[in-house]
C-alpha cells in the first residue's frame, strides 16, 4: 500500500486514473525532454503504472503530487531506484501547473524525510543533468552537494546531488 504524505499545501498520494491526461500531457510535452521524452500517450500509461509497481517491488516509490484542497495532480515527486541507477535517489517532476510555486520542494522535502525517518536512510541523492537548472536550484535549496556523475546510457552523463545526511536536514 501506498502511504498518504501531506504537507501545508499538498497531498503525496498513490496515482491514480484521475491523474492520468496531466500525467500524459506532461511526458508528451517539452518538459519531458531532459526525463527522454516528449513521449505518446501510450508510453505515458506504461510509465505510470511502472511509478506503481515500483512500490511493490522497492517497497517504496514516487507519490503524484496534489493540491491538498482541489486534488489537481502537480507532479510526481518521490523515492527512485531503477536497476541502472547507482543507489536510490530523491527525483521530482513538476507538472506546468505547479511551476514556480515551491511545490518540488515541499514536496521533496517530505518525501526526504519520510527516507529518513520512516525507511530509515542514512543517505540520498538525486541525479541531475547539469543542463536542468531549476533542478539544479532546488538541490542546492535542499542543501545538496554536487561531486560525482553517473553516465547513463539513455539520460548521458548526470550529476549526483548528495542530500545532507538525516541530522544534518534544515
Amino acid at each position: 500500500m501506498i502511504p498518504v504524505l501531506q504537507t501545508e499545501r499538498l497531498t503525496l498520494r498513490a496515482p491514480c486514473w484521475h491523474d492520468f491526461d496531466a500525467y500524459a500531457a506532461f511526458r508528451a510535452s517539452d518538459r519531458a525532454k531532459l526525463l527522454g521524452g516528449p513521449y505518446t500517450r501510450a508510453q505515458a500509461f506504461d510509465q505510470l503504472a511502472e511509478i506503481i509497481g515500483h512500490w511493490t517491488l522497492r517497497g517504496y516509490g514516487r507519490w503524484m503530487v496534489a493540491d491538498r484542497e482541489t486534488d489537481q495532480p502537480l507532479g510526481i515527486v518521490g523515492l527512485f531506484y531503477p536497476e541502472d541507477w547507482p543507489e536510490p535517489e530523491i527525483a521530482w517532476s513538476v507538472f506546468e501547473e505547479g511551476e514556480g510555486r515551491g511545490i518540488a520542494y515541499e514536496a521533496a522535502i517530505a518525501s526526504r524525510a519520510y527516507a529518513y525517518d520512516t525507511l530509515g536512510w542514512t543517505t540520498a541523492v538525486s541525479l541531475i543533468d547539469p543542463s536542468n537548472t531549476r533542478s539544479v536550484s532546488l538541490a542546492r535549496r535542499m542543501g545538496c552537494v554536487d561531486g560525482e556523475t553517473h553516465d547513463h546510457p539513455t539520460y548521458g552523463t548526470l550529476h549526483i546531488w548528495r542530500h545532507p545526511a538525516p541530522g544534518d536536514c534544515a
